[in-house]
């Protein structure tokens, strides 16, 4: 299957709302971490890799993406960051590490259960795993766009093509993370993203969800206009403009933070 193309400027075209949910788990980090080495992995354009190394800039700060032209953008930000190339499923650093992040990229990865004790086995002791993720699966304008996807002539070419799964449930996260980490917290929000623009969720979706979809049907011009054309009519009818011309799409994201134990066994865990 070809890997989705990326358009960093399309992704960074609601820049602000996407960054929201990364500064709110930034901001949960715990007081007395003090890491030296750092991954960002799903980094994309780069901006929360450097925010981390003008927070630590004693610290080796290393920025993970599978996309060359995320990446590219990335290399343009002045920060000494060490960009990678790379699959983020397939991740695992040559030593442990002091903070693993990982914002808005684990969703597209299988096999969570695998992946998420991989991440805290990769953790120093004393080190700190944070991530969040969309809860996007089940919201109406995913669900649009699959329906979409299956029902017109473009339908061959979508069929598989979207990676995204459904979350595990939050237990399940909890119970990966929990045998290494002494502290583990949990929680969920639901934002209220407030889009600007013509067609807002459609453009919000094509810098994203809807990167798998817009390959396949890269080298077929025809159906690609008429699949966005058929996306367009649903999602306006599901998510108006209001009288201003903003647009509301409410979108629910999960958090985790994961510090790894001292000792290398379980200690006191939360959950909120």
């Amino acid at each position: 299957m070809t890997s989705p193309a990326w358009d960093p400027q399309q992704y960074n075209r609601f820049e602000r709302q996407r960054d929201r949910a990364a500064i709110d788990l930034l901001s949960q980090l715990p007081g007395d971490l003090n890491p030296h080495e750092v991954w960002d992995i799903g980094c994309g354009t780069g901006q929360h890799a450097a925010l981390l190394k003008r927070r630590w800039p004693d610290a080796r700060v290393h920025g993970l993406d599978s996309s060359a032209a995320m990446l590219e953008q990335a290399r343009s930000l002045p920060d000494d960051v060490d960009w990678v190339q790379g699959d983020l499923g397939a991740w695992r650093p040559a030593a442990p590490v002091d903070m693993i992040l990982a914002n808005a990229s684990l969703q597209w990865a299988p096999d969570h259960g695998a992946l998420f004790r991989r991440l805290t086995e990769s953790l120093a002791p004393g080190g700190v795993l944070a991530v969040q993720m969309p809860m996007a699966w089940e919201t109406r304008h995913h669900t649009l766009m699959r329906q979409a996807a299956a029902d017109g002539p473009w339908s061959a070419r979508l069929k598989g093509v979207d990676t995204i799964q459904p979350l595990l449930a939050a237990e399940a996260y909890y119970d990966a993370a929990a045998d290494l980490c002494e502290e583990v917290d949990i929680w969920s929000t639901t934002y209220l993203h407030i889009l600007d623009g013509e067609n807002a969720v459609l453009e919000w979706m094509k810098g994203t969800a809807l990167r798998p979809y817009l390959t396949a049907l890269c080298e077929d011009p025809a159906n690609h206009d008429a699949f966005l054309a058929r996306l367009a009519q649903v999602l306006g009818e599901a998510f108006p403009r209001r009288p201003e011309g903003r647009t509301l799409l409410p979108f629910p994201r999960l958090f985790l933070l994961a510090r790894r134990s001292d000792g290398g066994g379980a200690g006191s865990r939360s959950a909120r």
